[in-house]
């Protein structure tokens, strides 16, 4: 359960128009400013020299300004080879898959390999009991085998354009956000919609620097995605909660898909005629895996960084933000870890929900820590003293820190409000979303049923059928029993939903008996009643949902946040929005000395560094590597997080590694100092030729507190090692013919020695 990803995928029931607020609202206060700003994420300047070698998340049409320090570190390709327009490069090969991960095509006939987090939700809705992929893998035996997946969709980058002279030339700084953003959104789209005509492609200009710069980002999507191979749990989930975001890691989170395209080659969705696609460039896959010490970088889509945000916004995610949402996550987790431990059919209902919830929960623990031990406020604080010494006589920057300290108060109370919304409705018990998906049909049709009502209400009986297989109704109402408390106690004055206070008003602020009732109650805690209701709806139907427990629920939260929260929410951030762009100006003009590389926001990025370890505490030696070793010395049949496939066991007892071992060692995974965060799940590792050497699907904990604040002795990603894929796929799945697929390169290694003061 790695997930680097920002978006786990799949989708439930009940979803409304405000989710798209909800699920784009990012962890930290800067990110909750407003809705356009969570776009506006970056921020750059190119100078003569860099901050620290292997920090930053660089846009591939400006490597040109780092070319020469890769070369010095290692880099063998020019950059031209990593982005072109002219002809194919390394971008060619990579893509965004999903909604938040990174895959890199390996053959010329569509293959993929991602993460198998990545691919979680997929692998999931094609599982059932009876032929559980999840728990026992799966590998397709020949095209005509492999499984579409409806919904799941890879983008590639055609090419971005800086197009920040055109825009800017239209905003000025008389302008309010919100006149601001109409004329940035019509000039955007007309920018966009000029480079795309008469193509199946997609554009969309993008802000960065809080809107000071822009780019143009033309992509082009495949919807035919098949699901090859992917191996069982325990590999692929090896470690589970308990190794998630730890080193040492001995994960095999792969997994495989296909793109196929139309007879053309042109995107296309699902169809027998369909053929495996023809890519531009496919990576040649190095054999010999990671080498300590070499040069090493990663090429992705990282979702969102905070790097340049003033200490207010640090003080707020120490003190506020991630206790809260751990506190919340800890609640539900402890009902959702009891379930699963109790039921094999629990355990595949709740698998994807958990490791959305236990993502974050331990990474913004380790967050937390990394912030402390760095003083990361106290390092901000240096840096605005800094700032202000050198501001000294510009008007312009004379009261930038004391606006934004004003702002970043006045937003406090409802980011908070926020958070505790956002994790009640969206990561808490399901039912309450469940019923806010009837709204539409109760409020737009009750009144006057029709044929669109009946439309509706058909839609809403087959979203009703999939909601009732993906949960349990009674952890569902644990999670909320479990949750309430944590609510009541932290809601903000003036902030907090009616429907709330009648815990306490009418259950004496016993969260037990409010839960009990409410599922005892609702019509959407018994599948016959409401499907039936649906079936023949009408007005009396209309008004029946509309005095439901868990409908008046939903509904007072979502008003209290839509009518309370969101609007003040986006007015401050809109006022923030703008302080921060003068602050980032300020930061790029009074400190020329340093490069300012983008912040992440799902764009396509390049980091690099090397292959090596760390040393995160005193005494403490993290090696860079890990092997099959690690696996067995894990190994517990009595615990379902560290139990090794029998298979495994017999291959690693007859020492069974083909080609792919090294000096009678299967190798694992590695560590290597790249800058990367959620986003880059899946994202190819490649050496200094460009060729495939592993694949990114974590951080170190003690490395979580990089989208704030990077040490670049400290930060590490961690990867699994292409020798262990292409083992389990060969040796392991029975997929030769996959690795037949792919071009390998390489020679088996000489012996080498690691210089660290371990002996295994």
């Amino acid at each position: 359960m790695r997930m680097e990803g920002v978006s786990p995928g799949g989708c439930q029931m009940g979803i409304l128009p405000l989710d798209f607020y909800i699920l784009m609202i990012s962890n930290s206060p800067v990110r909750r400013a407003s809705l356009h700003a969570r776009a506006a994420l970056g921020l750059f300047l190119l100078a003569p020299f860099l901050l620290h070698a292997h920090e930053g998340m660089w846009l591939p049409t400006l490597l040109k300004a780092v070319e020469g320090d890769m070369r010095t570190e290692g880099l063998q390709i020019s950059a031209e080879d990593i982005y072109s327009i002219n002809h194919s490069s390394l971008k060619d090969a990579v893509a965004l898959f999903g909604g938040g991960c990174t895959a890199e095509v390996v053959s010329t006939q569509g293959l993929i390999l991602t993460n198998h987090h990545c691919g979680h939700s997929s692998i999931q809705a094609r599982s059932t009991l009876e032929h559980n992929y999840l728990r026992d893998g799966f590998m397709a035996a020949t095209l005509a085998d492999e499984l579409p997946n409806p919904g799941l969709t890879v983008t590639f980058i055609v090419r971005m354009e800086d197009v920040s002279a055109r825009m800017n030339a239209l905003l000025s700084p008389s302008m309010s956000e919100e006149e601001r953003d109409a004329v940035a959104r019509r000039e955007g789209e007309s920018i966009a919609q000029a480079a795309v005509d008469g193509t199946a492609d997609d554009a969309v200009v993008r802000p960065f620097n809080y809107g000071n710069s822009w780019f143009l980002i033309v992509s082009r999507t495949y919807s035919d995605i098949r699901l090859v191979a992917t191996p069982p749990a325990g590999i692929g989930e090896f470690g589970g909660d308990a190794d998630n975001w730890v080193w040492p890691r001995h994960t095999g989170d792969f997994s495989v898909f296909r793109i196929y395209a139309a007879p053309d080659n042109s995107p296309a969705p699902y169809a027998a005629v369909n053929i495996p696609f023809k890519p531009q460039r496919s990576i040649p896959v190095d054999i010999t895996g990671a080498q300590p010490g070499e040069f090493a970088m990663i090429y992705g889509f990282p979702g969102s960084t905070e790097y340049y945000v003033p200490s207010y916004a640090v003080e707020q995610v120490l003190g506020s933000s991630d206790p809260l949402r751990i506190e919340m996550r800890t609640a539900s987790l402890d009902v959702i870890d009891a379930a699963m431990n109790a039921s094999a059919a629990l355990k595949l209902k709740y698998s994807s929900k958990q490791r959305r919830i236990a993502n974050g929960w331990k990474k913004w623990q380790g967050e937390v820590r990394g912030l402390q031990d760095l003083d990361a406020v106290g390092k901000k604080q240096a840096e605005e003293a800094e700032f202000l010494r050198r501001a000294a006589g510009k008007q312009k920057y004379a009261d930038i820190l004391p606006r934004l300290k004003k702002l970043y108060d006045e937003l406090a109370p409802y980011d908070r409000a926020r958070d505790l919304y956002s994790e009640f409705m969206y990561m808490g018990a399901e039912l309450p979303r469940f019923a806010a998906g009837t709204a539409k049909l109760v409020d737009e049709f009750g009144h006057v049923p029709g044929v669109q009502s009946q439309a509706e209400a058909k839609r809403l009986q087959a979203a009703a059928r999939q909601f009732y297989k993906a949960i349990d109704l009674e952890v569902d109402q644990g999670i909320m029993a479990a949750q309430l408390p944590i609510v009541l106690r932290e809601q903000v004055p003036g902030l907090a939903p009616q429907a709330l206070m009648e815990v306490k008003t009418k259950f004496g602020g016993d969260a037990d008996r409010f839960a009990a009732n409410l599922y005892a109650k609702s019509l959407f805690a018994d599948s016959v009643k409401l499907l039936a209701l649906l079936e023949r709806f009408n007005g009396k139907a209309a008004k029946q949902i509309a005095r439901d427990p868990a409908f008046r629920l939903a509904k007072s939260l979502n008003e209290t946040f839509t009518d309370r929260v969101r609007p003040r929410h986006a007015e401050v951030g809109d006022s923030l929005e703008a302080a921060l762009r003068t602050w980032s100006r300020g930061l790029m003009e009074l400190f020329p000395e340093k490069t300012w590389w983008p912040d992440a926001n799902l764009t396509l990025r390049l980091s690099y560094g090397k292959v090596e370890g760390a040393e995160p505490r005193d005494g403490l030696v993290y090696l860079p590597y890990t092997t099959l070793d690690g696996v067995m010395q894990k190994n517990d049949p009595g615990n379902p997080e560290y139990t090794v496939p029998e298979k495994l066991i017999q291959l690693y007892k007859d020492k069974d590694y083909g080609p792919y071992g090294t000096n009678g060692e299967m190798y694992t995974c590695f560590l290597a100092s790249l800058h990367t965060t959620g986003g880059n799940s899946g994202s190819p590792v490649f050496n200094g030729k460009g060729e495939l050497i592993g694949l990114n699907f974590d951080r170190m904990w003690e490395s979580t507190m990089s989208d704030l604040l990077f040490d670049p002795a400290l930060c590490r990603n961690i990867s699994v090692d292409i020798r262990y894929v292409l083992f389990i796929i060969d040796k392991y799945l029975g997929g030769k013919r996959l690795v037949d697929e792919m071009q390998l390169v390489g020679m088996a290694p000489e012996p080498h020695l690691i210089d660290l003061p371990i002996h295994r």
